[in-house]
This record gives structure tokens, sequence and C-alpha cells, in this order.
């Protein structure tokens, strides 16, 4: 399943963004199954994350909102 980036509504992305430091957290556990597929695709479409080798990974796009995120927190 392939989206384009203005294909998600705001709403589908606001919703993402705000689970984006969970979904990090669990990349860095080793538990992408719990993240579900649709949301990985979507994660996938709007560039925050990337498959690489069979895993998943954090592009730059995604590392720069994660920093963004973690910022906004303090």
């Amino acid at each position: 399943m392939t989206h384009q980036l203005t294909s998600l509504p705001a709403l589908r992305r606001e919703a993402l963004r705000d689970g984006f430091l969970h979904t990090v957290d669990l990349l860095k556990q080793r538990r992408a199954d719990q993240i579900g597929e649709v949301a990985i695709a979507d994660y996938v479409s709007l560039d925050w994350l990337e498959w690489n080798g069979g895993g998943l990974r954090l592009t730059t796009v995604g590392s720069n909102l994660c920093r963004q995120l973690v910022t906004q927190q303090k």
C-alpha cells in the first residue's frame, strides 16, 4: 500500500506526528511489530521511516522531526 504525502489527511498526519516518539522508542526496542502495518506505510509515505535490509530505520526527515518533538517537550 503506498500513499502520496498529499493524500494523507491533516488529522492523520497530526496523529502520526503525535505518536512518532513512541514509534521511535518501539524501533529502538526492536518492536516494530507493535507499530502496525498501516502506520508503517504512512510513516514511509511521509519519508519519516524507510525500509533498509528488511528493517525499518529513521530517515533524515524522521530524525529531524524526532529532535524537534523532543525539543518541544522540554
